[in-house]
């Protein structure tokens, strides 16, 4: 079970947004390189990075900041955010990332994640951002008429590494994840399914250590962290114990 520590850039930046917004950004960083390293020495062993001026603008935005945390920290990387070509996809993994997410193009071109499976194997994740059950796509901006569980099985047997699922009604306002929805999305499919939006404290942590969960790849926290909510020795402790 694997506890990701998000690192959202938003110019330049490490922030936090409020349900999704980015006119209510909390910077916490920034130097996004430095908090890379803290994660590392705190003991994570993955990092959750989100590029937000990209997610909105379909191309890498804040790609300096990317490489900069790319050379600061041991742990795999993986980044979503304006990733919308097979040509962008090689770059980052060139680069070094472990993992690219992929969302808006998963409604919009999901016949290009297949083939960007079959080309990078194990490298390609998928995002679902969900607001009201539906999908939300280009920077959780528009709406789509899609179901969560509709799309996340259109890549079934693709060779997607994992589906991050972020219930957008939660994000960053500590309301705890949706885990009636998560688990039921890690239910409908075979592909790992990490859960995002929400989490906030301990008992969210030892509810992603109980057995129905283990069905899970993990979580990510961001603001919880950030604002000392979690304890990142004791989350991981709570979850190695599991």
């Amino acid at each position: 079970m694997i506890l990701f520590p998000a690192i959202d850039l938003k110019d330049g930046q490490c922030v936090r947004l409020k349900l999704g917004d980015m006119e209510q950004a909390t910077v916490y960083n920034p130097d996004p390189a430095a908090q890379a390293r803290a994660f590392e020495d705190q003991g994570f062993e993955w990092l959750h990075v989100v590029d937000l001026n990209g997610a909105f603008a379909g191309e890498s935005v804040n790609g300096a900041a990317v490489e900069a945390i790319l050379k600061a920290t041991k742990n795999p990387v993986q980044l979503g955010g304006g990733i919308r070509t097979l040509d962008h996809i090689e770059a980052w993994l060139t680069k070094g990332l472990s993992r690219v997410i992929l969302g808006t193009i998963a409604v919009r071109d999901p016949a290009l994640v297949k083939e960007a499976c079959r080309l990078f194997p194990g490298k390609v994740a998928v995002g679902i951002d969900a607001k009201g059950g539906k999908v939300a796509v280009e920077g959780w901006a528009e709406a789509s008429e899609l179901g969560v569980i509709e799309l996340a099985q259109r890549f079934e047997g693709a060779g997607v590494a994992a589906i991050i699922y972020t219930d957008i009604d939660r994000d960053g306002i500590l309301a705890g994840i949706n885990w009636a929805s998560t688990l039921e999305l890690a239910r409908a499919v075979s592909i790992p399914v990490i859960a995002s939006g929400g989490l906030a404290s301990l008992d969210d942590i030892r509810r992603l250590a109980e057995p129905d969960a283990a069905i899970l790849e993990g979580a990510i926290s961001g603001r919880a962290l950030y604002d000392g909510r979690i304890d990142p020795a004791a989350a991981l402790a709570i979850l190695k114990g599991a």
